[in-house]
């Protein structure tokens, strides 16, 4: 490919364009680490893209000869707008296939540990912590309400191909979630710097669900109905709050450290 065609017009509005993503089922992924954990993980390539003038490393080479995908040569300058670095040329990018936003994907077994992002509006921080839910064990990732994307690619760089790892799913609202939820044993949990409980005081050894809210607003109404306890996480200094992100891997931090111990308070 050497001219900006309509499908390569197509391939640039997966950079940008959410709802191109949705109609389209499909996402751009750029970077070895990204690419290789989406293989590691079972996702459906539809498309490999790669440097047609350029000799390929051993890595994309093996990728291009393993991968069940159509395999498409493009011109350094198409790729490099692709790479969405104008200096450099990556010399592999793949075209993967999105799963169903489907809530019944994620399972609510008695190890479950979710977390829900409400109306995030930064994709680094939904990146952010997505890489802290890999990284603490949590089975399940959830976006609600009109939010950034996980598969924008600026969310799946910060989570560093982590987005490929945890169950993803992108719920219209806090009510879908809830419902989903009940009847399943799963305990909902919020943060608050006014809340009773500490964070060390919660039994995370249980099904839960973990709720962080929007960068700026904090967590919806509907989700503060829909909690069964708000945790508090202790800090000094001058700061009044925690960034959304840094806020829940603390809290998954915590729930992991809980369970490889088999921690419950009061015991």
């Amino acid at each position: 490919m050497t001219t900006r065609n309509a499908r390569f017009q197509q391939w640039q509005a997966l950079l940008t364009n959410r709802a191109k993503r949705q109609r389209l089922g499909e996402m751009l992924v750029q970077g070895v680490r990204p690419i290789n954990c989406a293989r590691a993980n079972g996702w459906r390539f539809s498309t490999l893209l790669y440097n047609a003038q350029a000799r390929l490393s051993n890595w994309a080479s093996e990728t291009l000869r393993e991968v069940d995908a159509e395999q498409v040569a493009v011109a350094p300058d198409l790729l490099a707008e692709l790479g969405d670095k104008a200096e450099t040329v990556p010399e592999l990018l793949a075209v993967v296939k999105l799963p169903a936003d489907d809530l019944n994907r994620l399972g609510t077994g008695p190890d479950f540990l979710g977390v829900a992002f409400d109306r995030p509006g930064n994709p680094g921080n939904i990146g952010t912590l997505l890489r802290s839910a890999d990284a603490f064990g949590a089975t399940a990732f959830l976006t609600t309400g009109h939010a950034a994307d996980p598969y924008d690619p600026r969310a799946v760089r910060a989570s560093t191909g982590s987005v490929f790892a945890v169950p993803t799913v992108r719920a219209e609202s806090s009510g879908q979630v809830a419902d989903w939820l009940a009847g399943t044993g799963v305990r909902i949990v919020g943060t608050d710097e006014h809340a009773e409980t500490e964070l060390t005081d919660y039994d995370f050894t249980r099904p839960t669900l973990v709720v962080v809210g929007n960068e700026t607003a904090g967590m919806s109404r509907q989700w503060r109905d829909a909690v069964d306890v708000m945790l508090r996480i202790p800090i000094g200094g001058a700061a009044s709050s925690l960034n959304a992100a840094t806020a829940g891997s603390i809290v998954l931090y915590e729930a992991a450290r809980a369970r490889v111990n088999g921690r419950v308070p009061g015991r």
